[in-house]
């Protein structure tokens, strides 16, 4: 039976076997064979598929580790949970960035605390954009439904709103950079994400609870888990629904 979801996924990113395999250093009858003949690849290999294709290894390869080891790999894949996001080292954020080379996203309704706090945060952005890296940066709509219910819901108001305007502020001088880009999205916000290309720390939210004082789970993409490409999938749903920021603000 040939592997539909390996073929689908490689037409989305518009590889070809021999593409693939170029950038993968096999033989390109081999992809043929891990498509054609759904063959499972070495895990070294399953792991560079996925990232590439944006698509979790357990998703293109749903037989390739019995079910009890898939779920001990994702458990791994959790290097720390902290009780709430000021208990994370404020340097971590900092250092997190600094070792990211190809993929920073950040989905968030304001995420002001990054920027004004940390001094170094977006002129790091700025360097990492101009060494090729990409920037997807996701904020909560000011004028959108969600933004307003989450106001509500912490007793803030318009006060969030106002927070999402204050940090957008802070990224103007990234408006000029092709591999940046900024985006309003109109999403109900269930977990803020911090993408650093296979670290990321995410800032679960409750309800009528600032995100300050809710938990972070820092992960770290280990092949074979899909806890780490969860949280991927959805910043990527996300980022399917996403507006322009500029030239509006």
């Amino acid at each position: 039976m040939p592997n539909d979801r390996l073929r689908s996924g490689m037409l989305k990113k518009g590889l070809t076997p021999a593409t693939l395999a170029d950038k993968l250093g096999v033989d390109p009858k081999t992809v043929e064979r891990w498509v054609t003949q759904s063959r499972n690849p070495y895990p070294r290999y399953r792991h560079s598929i996925a990232e590439l294709l944006d698509e979790s290894e357990a998703y293109l390869w749903p037989d390739a580790l019995p079910t009890q080891r898939a779920m001990q790999v994702s458990q791994s894949e959790v290097v720390h949970i902290y009780p709430r996001r000021g208990a994370v080292p404020t340097d971590l954020w900092q250092q997190l960035l600094e070792k990211a080379t190809r993929q920073v996203g950040v989905l968030v309704y304001g995420g002001l605390f990054l920027p004004e706090f940390n001094h170094r945060w977006v002129p790091t952005l700025r360097e990492k954009a101009l060494a090729g890296a990409q920037v997807e940066l996701l904020f909560g709509d000011p004028e959108g439904k969600h933004v307003a219910e989450r106001g509500d819901d912490e007793g803030i108001g318009v006060a969030m709103s106002t927070k999402i305007l204050n940090a957008l502020a802070f990224y103007k001088d990234l408006r000029d950079l092709d591999t940046v880009g900024i985006y309003y999205h109109d999403t109900i916000l269930y977990n803020s994400i911090y993408r650093f290309d296979d670290e990321m720390l995410v800032n679960t939210h409750l309800y009528g609870t600032p995100a300050a004082y809710a938990p972070v789970l820092h992960l770290r993409r280990l092949g074979g888990g899909d806890l780490f490409d969860s949280y991927v999938a959805s910043f990527n749903r996300v980022l399917g629904k996403k507006r322009a920021v500029w030239p509006e603000y």
